[in-house]
């Protein structure tokens, strides 16, 4: 069993990184609420110069919280490498604790004190949707076929013992991200979930499932497009063949005596 710091529960230690890009309708509201959830946590938003000036609402944030920064980024790069830079720069300030969490509003920061209290006994909290408990809320039905077959075609290919493996909403103790060579990752998209959450389980990590209320956007646009479903699709079918490949050589190489 891990430990956990009891100031850790009420966010001391904690950095929330918040990708952003196109999210000036959202990102205020979305900060606000954290920081009425969770108080002592610090909130990263990681902006990829989003032409609806997201940055520069993240910039006055900043000048009104020691608690809020904000990292601009040069252009639109993608999920992964949003969340990666995050990452880096958490690490760089000790931070104990790294969360991922949407803009949108679908990730309720409500819920984060959950997450949190998880990694007493976890390396990695995701916070679920198709655990027993876990719900979505104004999800069209393809949406909602289109992410539970994902995520069971991934426990199907990789063997991960995970119901939602492609949830945006979840915390990592720093010494989880110590052991996933970072530099290794290359996913972009929602993948980079699936990704993360692979190369946890190889590690030996204790993955830990707590169920949430997912919501769906009321306010901006979606940036689910088919470029990020195709990605996910190829690498996981890569991925999941050199999977089966292997435990074929497992099952055919001669039996140590």
């Amino acid at each position: 069993m891990t430990t956990q710091r009891p100031g850790v529960v009420a966010g001391e230690g904690v950095l929330v990184i918040i990708p952003t890009y196109d999210e000036a309708l959202n990102i205020e509201h979305a900060v606000a609420r954290l920081r009425d959830a969770v108080p002592a946590a610090d909130v990263l938003v990681v902006d990829d110069a989003s032409p609806d000036g997201t940055g520069a609402i993240a910039a006055r944030m900043v000048a009104e919280s020691e608690r809020v920064h904000v990292l601009h980024r040069l252009g639109k790069q993608g999920l992964g490498t949003a969340y990666l830079d995050g990452f880096r720069w958490g690490l760089a300030r000790d931070y104990d604790v790294l969360v991922e969490m949407d803009a949108d509003g679908s990730h309720q920061p409500e819920q984060l004190p959950d997450l949190l209290l998880a990694l007493g006994d976890a390396d990695l909290v995701i916070g679920s949707r198709w655990v027993r408990g876990g719900s979505v809320r104004n999800w069209p039905r393809s949406r909602m076929l289109l992410s539970r077959g994902g995520n069971t075609y991934v426990r199907w290919a990789l063997g991960l013992p995970v119901m939602d493996a492609t949830g945006g909403f979840r915390a990592y103790r720093r010494s989880t991200l110590d052991k996933l060579d970072l530099h290794g990752v290359a996913s972009h998209g929602y993948c980079f979930q699936i990704d993360l959450t692979r190369r946890a389980l190889r590690q030996g990590c204790t993955v830990v499932e707590v169920p949430i209320e997912f919501v769906e956007r009321e306010l901006g646009d979606s940036k689910m497009t088919g470029s990020i479903v195709r990605e996910a699709l190829w690498r996981v079918t890569a991925w999941g063949i050199l999977r089966w490949l292997a435990l074929g050589r497992t099952a055919l190489s001669p039996r140590r005596r």
